[in-house]
């Protein structure tokens, strides 16, 4: 029973951001229908795989083309607490589904929207995907290493962070505000705007003219020797992050350089020493090896685990961060609550479409 048990989302199903956002809402608690295209809905049904980050809540067909498809869907967002929906601005609308006419519908509504560019401005019905979101905010550019091309971060930093927490992030606040007035409102999650928020740090340090436009000669961006990932004898690598005096102090002992005539540590002419001497050191001995002479000590170096080797490692397999199920590998319920411990929905049976849709008060 998660905090959000007895809220009831209506999702329309999409691809990433918005799925997630409807995964994550589900995890903690709230009761999920997703509404699907009739032919895919009954494929789900019926044990097929659905669309990413899609499993462990209640799917119904509704072809919305349809006048019987929209009454279905009005029924449920009458009943629901929030709307969630990743479509291109103004879908919804000529759906008949927009925000004007569910919020009249359902005043208490709380309609999500989440996509890449926002419900305006001139890129807003422009098709995109995560790393376009990101080019354009700046963020793309200051991720990579010096002399080299920017590196796309997977789709991490539009789709799922810039994008789904923060459409999760205001629907929470959406429901919190109702308590007080009494209705609901509209959430417009845009990608390109969550991901500039999550710069936030870069752009106070380059106003105080502590960060380079140049990517890579930074002190979080690889520029730093560290702050960087290292190769190990076996190929392996291990990930530096001493950024504080002790850590670093720390991690020099741990090399065997403590007394050794180096640069200091904020002196950035000799970076480019420490870095090599640092490498240098690194390739004697395995990934394991360095993660055994680290391990217990206040260095922050850790081992650069593989996606099959990550749940196996002492600390994420305690915490039940990732969880073997099957062949496969599911993502543990985050953030945790001591109360309303939410669940986890990968791997889930399906609810009952008839048990959810008489909890709806939805018979027949």
């Amino acid at each position: 029973m998660g905090p959000l048990t007895g809220i009831r989302v209506v999702e329309f199903t999409g691809i990433g951001p918005a799925p997630m956002a409807g995964m994550l809402l589900a995890d903690l608690g709230a009761s999920v229908i997703r509404l699907d295209r009739p032919p895919a809905a009954d494929a789900v049904n019926a044990g097929a795989d659905g669309p990413h980050m899609s499993e462990g809540r209640t799917v119904l067909g509704a072809d919305l083309k349809t006048d019987g498809g929209r009454a279905l869907a009005r029924d449920l967002v009458a009943r629901a607490d929030v709307l969630l929906e990743g479509f291109r601005p103004g879908v919804m609308e000529r759906l008949g589904l927009g925000p004007d006419a569910c919020l009249a519908l359902n005043p208490r509504l709380v309609f999500a929207r989440v996509t890449g560019w926002g419900q305006d401005g001139p890129l807003a019905r422009t098709a995109g995907h995560d790393m376009n979101y990101v080019s354009v905010n700046g963020a793309l550019h200051a991720i990579g290493r010096a002399g080299g091309p920017p590196v796309p971060p997977i789709n991490l930093l539009g789709d799922f962070a810039g994008g789904t927490m923060f459409a999760v992030t205001g629907i929470l606040a959406a429901l919190v505000e109702r308590q007080s007035s009494g209705r609901g409102q509209v959430v417009d999650a845009a990608m390109v705007d969550g991901s500039s928020l999550l710069m936030s740090m870069v752009h106070e340090d380059r106003a105080r003219g502590a960060w380079s436009d140049e990517r890579g000669t930074n002190y979080l961006d690889t520029g730093a020797p560290w702050y960087d990932v290292y190769e190990c004898s076996d190929g392996g690598h291990v990930s530096v992050g001493c950024i504080e005096p002790q850590f670093y102090s720390a991690f020099l002992a741990g090399l065997g350089l403590t007394g050794e005539d180096l640069p200091g540590q904020w002196d950035r002419d000799g970076w480019p020493r420490l870095r090599e001497r640092f490498a240098e050191v690194l390739r004697t001995r395995s990934r394991d090896e360095w993660a055994a002479v680290f391990d217990g000590v206040d260095a922050c170096v850790m081992p650069v685990l593989s996606l099959e080797e990550a749940p196996d490692h002492p600390h994420v397999r305690a915490r039940g961060t990732l969880v073997r199920h099957g062949s496969r590998v599911v993502p543990g319920p985050a953030p945790r609550f001591d109360r309303t411990p939410g669940g986890v929905t990968r791997g889930r049976e399906r609810p009952d479409t008839g048990t959810t849709l008489r909890e709806w008060g939805i018979t027949g």
